[in-house]
């Protein structure tokens, strides 16, 4: 008898279950009522009083073991099926819709002007949004308590009157010119504050590109042919291109860039005021002073600058007629601009 219970411990240990007909085999043969584990009780009858204590001890111990072995491997499948079912993928189920993203109009525009100014040349140059009154206004020869100043409503840091954040991204331009020796080509883009009323055509909070170019026998011709080249890249080859003069502090001569309005082609439109141009910057010769303020001689090196909004760069381009769009988040502004890179 006990060689039999010992036979069957063995093949209890030995049995492997590794699917859910093979817990059942299992239960038939060593827990269900008719199993071989309760036929060895029914034997129990036949061993000698003096030894049915110790056959009944094993045979409870087999018993106690098989039920055991079968309630793990039961739980065993039970979670090994809830994963199984958790990670696996129904190939028949139709797929989910992938939608592409889209990109902020300005990011779309930034990108398109810095690959085209990069194609002959320009690098880029970034720096402080929260800058000093040097960088700022001095280094750009507005005089402390010019007239000039007042061009641009600027946010002062309270506890620091000397420190603002910046009004135009000419700033990195002196710093550029500061830190690295002619000749310059660099293209200067980023965020910019003036404390103005926000509406649909102005916002506290813009972004500018400018562009500096500073070598030996730089010209108003090399301006014109840098500025026409922008232009007819980024708006179209029939696109033309008109100066007008004008006054910044830090250029000198200093002119307005029109391009032919695109929209009516010179006709006449809403965009550009029934006069058949719109303006899309500013630009102009570097002035000596501030050439000298970054200890760069004038007498040798000359360079010219020019700048413009992406905003308003972008509502030209795509014919947005509000600035806000532009910071509301409005996701059905965004889609418009689905699959342009």
């Amino acid at each position: 008898m006990i060689d039999a219970i010992k036979e069957k411990l063995q093949e209890i240990e030995e049995f492997a279950i590794d699917s859910q007909d093979r817990l059942e085999e299992f239960k038939r043969r060593f827990n269900g009522k008719q199993s071989e584990v309760r036929a060895l009780f029914g034997r129990l009858k036949e061993v000698p009083n003096e030894q049915k204590r110790e056959m009944g001890a094993a045979l409870n111990e087999l018993a106690q073991k098989a039920e055991a072995k079968w309630k793990s491997a039961a739980s065993g499948l039970v979670q090994k099926k809830s994963k199984a079912s958790t990670n696996s993928v129904d190939l028949t189920l139709p797929s989910y819709p992938h939608e592409l993203g889209t990109r902020h109009p300005l990011s779309l525009t930034l990108a398109e002007i810095v690959r085209i100014f990069e194609r002959i040349g320009f690098n880029i140059s970034e720096g402080p949004e929260i800058e000093d009154d040097w960088h700022n206004f001095s280094a750009l020869n507005f005089p402390e308590n010019h007239p000039a100043r007042e061009m641009q409503d600027t946010f002062f840091i309270e506890k620091n009157p000397d420190m603002l954040l910046r009004t135009h991204t000419s700033s990195v331009q002196v710093r550029v010119m500061e830190n690295e020796k002619p000749p310059i080509r660099t293209l200067s883009p980023g965020r910019v504050y003036r404390n103005e009323a926000i509406s649909a055509r102005a916002h506290c909070v813009f972004h500018q590109v400018e562009g500096l170019y500073i070598d030996k026998d730089v010209s108003f011709l090399d301006l014109k042919e840098t500025l026409a080249y922008f232009v007819k890249e980024l708006f179209g080859p029939k696109t033309k291109m008109r100066f007008r003069p004008s006054y910044f502090p830090f250029t000198e001569p200093s002119a307005e860039v029109d391009i032919s309005c695109f929209i009516c082609h010179g006709d006449g439109c809403n965009i550009c005021k029934k006069t058949g141009w719109v303006e899309i910057g500013g630009s102009g010769m570097v002035d000596p002073n501030v050439l000298k303020s970054a200890n760069i001689d004038p007498e040798e090196y000359s360079g010219f600058a020019f700048g413009m909004g992406i905003e308003r760069i972008t509502m030209l381009k795509y014919q947005i007629n509000d600035l806000r769009l532009f910071t509301e988040n409005d996701v059905r502004f965004l889609r418009q601009f689905k699959g342009i890179i």
